[in-house]
Parts: C-alpha cells; structure tokens; sequence
C-alpha cells in the first residue's frame, strides 16, 4: 500500500484545513488508518485514527473537538479536518494504515511522506 498525504499549507490561528490521504495498490484489504504529527525539534506523536469501517475513532486529547477523522473507503482516501487551529498544529502530518491496528502507538506497517502544517499566530 502506498500512501499521500497532502493538503497541507499556511494558515492564521483560528483557521482551519483539510488534509488528505489517498492510498493506492494492495487497497482491496481492511486498513486502520492513523494520523501522526512531529512539530520542529519533538518526537512524532498520534494525532487520530480511525477503524476500517469508520464506525470507531480515537483522538490525541490535545486535538479533541477540534479535529475530525472521516474516510471514504470508495475513493480510498483519509481525512483530517482540522477546525480552530493554534500555533501548536504546526507540524508535518503523517499519515499510517495497518491491517489489524488502528491504535495511538506508531505501530503501523505502512506510511505516507507527510505534509507540513503551519499555523500563524
């Protein structure tokens, strides 16, 4: 599975955006997806992630009711919307799917390249 994030840009606080994540090839099987982040000088971090089906979520509290996780399995895309946007977003944004784990640790088999988030103040 190969994966591509974009949608990332420059934006004042209070802002919001939409990443995305396409994937393509093996995409016939079942993947969890995740969302990850790593800001300048941190470690990457868990952001959000979401079943196959999309019936299940999970959310980094520092994101909670701010960010949403959807995916449209027809186009095989993942999404990230992210709504009130403080400096702290800023980040590359990295997208992971895996076939049995869906879950806040890093543990997925398969990654896309990343796209950067840059939040104003």
């Amino acid at each position: 599975v190969q994966l591509q994030a974009f949608g990332g840009g420059l934006v004042q606080a209070g802002g919001s955006l939409r990443l995305s994540c396409a994937a393509s090839g093996r995409t016939s099987r079942s993947y969890g997806m995740g969302w990850f982040r790593q800001a300048p000088g941190k470690e990457r971090e868990f952001v959000a992630a979401i079943s196959w089906s999309g019936g299940s979520t999970q959310y980094a509290d520092s994101v909670k009711g701010r960010f949403t996780i959807s995916r449209d399995n027809a186009k095989n895309t993942v999404y990230l919307q992210m709504n009130s946007l403080k400096p702290e977003d800023t980040a590359v944004y990295y997208c992971a799917a895996d076939q049995t784990y869906w879950g806040t640790r890093d543990d997925y088999d398969y990654w896309g390249q990343g796209t950067l988030v840059t939040v104003s103040s």
